[in-house]
């Protein structure tokens, strides 16, 4: 059992808490029970994998897959596990994959959304979530948002990260001109526009502009868009936070495609 903060592969994993180091050693963090779980339940590739012994009493079954598909499992002292988890109360299980082996093929059909320079890490894994709860084709993202494979990003997709089809440019707008000549509509989010989401057709293959939480969608970017759209607020009430703004349209989105079907 690693019981020493000064072992290489903790002082490894612990440098991992860092973008620039994640980038450096091209690895990822997968924090909990439940993100383990949904990597071993789709065979991603894992590199390290840590578990407290409490842990691996309690769920046997669970670290016999962590140990066929990493390269190196081992049992860590709790101090050990407080130290190498960015939570503040990890749940007992840690492991490290290689970037890049997820499925980055985003189609052209469906609903798709198109995120430009989000920055919070809580707000791309909601959206994440909620996109595959809602059945959304992928997700592309700027190249200027927050990492893709932050680990607050991951945690917060409730391990959807694993199963959702998403990639990363650094040219939102070429992704917009594919879309257009793939037949898809764009809509861009936008506060004064003069639809409501629900005014649109969504049965109709679209990709949805979705901008920074503070700024919004980048003229540029909204100057392209089919159709602007906005989502009603009270007086006062100056904007909503994008996520919650992804899912209105994406369940509105869904509702219309199930009236549809009845």
């Amino acid at each position: 059992m690693l019981t020493s903060l000064h072992n290489p592969l903790v002082k490894q994993i612990r440098k991992l808490h860092s973008a620039q180091e994640r980038h450096k050693q091209q690895l990822l963090l997968l924090e909990g029970t439940h993100l383990v779980e949904e990597a071993c339940a789709v065979g991603y590739p894992l590199v390290a994998a840590c578990c407290t012994p409490q842990w691996q009493t309690a769920h046997l079954q669970l670290w016999q897959q962590v140990q066929q598909l990493c390269e190196r499992a081992e049992i860590v002292s709790e101090e050990v596990m407080a130290a190498i988890a960015t939570t503040v109360q990890p749940d007992g299980v840690l492991a490290t994959a290689k970037r890049g082996e997820r499925q980055t093929s985003v189609s052209f059909t469906g609903i798709v959304l198109a995120l430009e320079k989000i920055q919070d890490p809580g707000n791309l894994g909601t959206i994440i979530r909620t996109a595959a709860a809602t059945g959304a084709s992928g997700v592309w993202l700027s190249a200027d948002s927050v990492d893709l494979d932050n680990p607050k990003v991951l945690r917060a997709t409730a391990g959807q990260w694993f199963r959702l089809p998403m990639s990363v440019t650094a040219n939102l707008k070429a992704i917009v001109q594919q879309a257009k000549q793939a037949g898809m509509q764009v809509v861009a989010t936008l506060p004064d526009a003069a639809l409501t989401y629900w005014q649109v057709d969504w049965r109709r293959s679209s990709l949805i502009l979705l901008g920074n939480e503070g700024a919004g969608l980048s003229p540029a970017l909204a100057a392209m868009a089919d159709l602007q759209v906005k989502i009603p607020l009270q007086g006062g009430v100056e904007s909503l936070n994008v996520a919650i703004a992804a899912a209105l349209i994406l369940y509105e989105a869904q509702r219309q495609k199930t009236a549809e079907n009845c």
